[in-house]
C-alpha cells in the first residue's frame, strides 16, 4: 500500500508560482507511475500531468509551457512546478500513483491517492 502526503499549495496571486510536492511511504522509482489531478468546486477531477517510471512525461494542453513535472527517485517525491499560474488553476491538487500498465492519463489509471493540496490563485 503506497502512501502519497502532498504539500506546498497555498494562495497565490495570478501569474505566481507555486511548487508542490508528493511524497511517497515507500519506493516507488522503479516501477510506478506518477500524476497530478486537480479538481475545482462542481467539476470533475481531471488530469494535469504525468511522469512514468521510465521518465516519460504527459501534459494536460492547458498547462503545457506553465506547469512541469518532475521526479526526484532518492527521495520518493515527485513535483508539479506551476508557473504563470491563473485564477482558472484554482482547485484541490492530487498526487496518484500506479504500478500498471495504463495511458497514466486518465483518474482511473491509478489505484493510490493523496488527500489532495488547495491552490487558490487570486485575480
Amino acid at each position: 500500500q503506497v502512501q502519497l502526503v502532498e504539500s506546498g499549495g497555498g494562495l497565490v496571486q495570478a501569474g505566481g508560482s507555486l511548487r508542490l510536492s508528493c511524497a511517497a511511504s515507500e519506493r516507488t522509482s522503479s516501477t510506478y507511475h506518477m500524476g497530478w489531478f486537480r479538481q475545482a468546486p462542481g467539476k470533475e477531477r481531471e488530469f494535469v500531468a504525468s511522469i512514468r517510471s521510465g521518465g516519460r512525461i504527459y501534459y494536460a494542453d492547458f498547462v503545457k509551457g506553465r506547469f512541469t513535472i518532475s521526479r526526484d527517485n532518492a527521495k520518493n517525491t515527485v513535483y508539479l512546478q506551476m508557473n504563470s499560474l491563473k485564477a482558472e488553476d484554482t482547485a484541490v491538487y492530487y498526487c496518484a500513483a500506479t504500478n500498471s500498465v495504463a495511458l497514466v492519463i486518465r483518474v482511473y489509471d491509478y489505484d493510490y491517492w493523496g488527500q489532495g493540496t488547495q491552490v487558490t490563485v487570486s485575480s
